[in-house]
């Protein structure tokens, strides 16, 4: 959570007018603390992880706050996978997924996205054109339901950088994503609690 990607993204978030509460999993916080460099758990020990979390900070919302999940790359993957529950329970009213991992790098016939078949939940996906967990070309392609929209970032790579000639900026890409955050929180509706 300490990343550069993840400190600039904040803080872009927070001068944006959008309160950001972020974490990382236990496995992240053991590797960053000198433990071990260890695969992720599986995916279901991250599930609850990441539930526990929207349970706490949905504890202290204020009745007009609305709360919308998500993360980056493995982080959004774990969100999109209990985002559907937590819309229809009201919990949250959107999700979204900053550098979505949609394969494994050199994997694209391996695809990372069955659950998102018939995802309700209003959700934006934010990626860079040549994201090698999937790239615009690969994602043309697939078949997603309408709730999830798309924010193509020019030339960016995984955490929205361009190749060094290009005609953006890391740090244009990275103002257009929280710009596109930003628009798809004030599109949401309020929650009907």
């Amino acid at each position: 959570m300490g990343s550069p990607f993840m400190s600039a993204m904040t803080a872009l978030l927070v001068d944006r007018g959008i309160a950001v509460t972020t974490f990382e999993f236990a496995y992240m916080a053991a590797r960053r603390s000198g433990g071990a460099r260890r695969p992720p758990p599986r995916l279901e020990a991250l599930i609850s992880e990441y539930q526990a979390i929207v349970g706490q900070v949905g504890a202290r919302l204020m009745p007009h706050q609305r709360l919308i999940i998500g993360g980056k790359s493995l982080g959004g993957r774990v969100a999109s996978h209990i985002a559907d529950g937590l819309y229809r329970e009201r919990q949250i009213v959107g999700l979204v997924c900053l550098g979505y991992p949609f394969h494994a790098v050199g994997k694209p016939e391996i695809l990372r996205i069955d659950h998102l078949a018939n995802l309700s939940c209003p959700t934006v996906i934010i990626q860079g054109d040549r994201d090698p967990f999937g790239n615009r070309g690969e994602v043309k392609n697939i078949p997603l339901p309408s709730a999830i929209g798309f924010q193509w970032l020019p030339d960016g790579d995984h955490d929205f950088g361009p190749r060094g000639k290009s005609c953006v900026t890391r740090s244009q890409n990275l103002a257009s994503a929280a710009d596109a955050v930003s628009a798809f929180a004030a599109a949401l509706p309020a929650p009907a609690r």
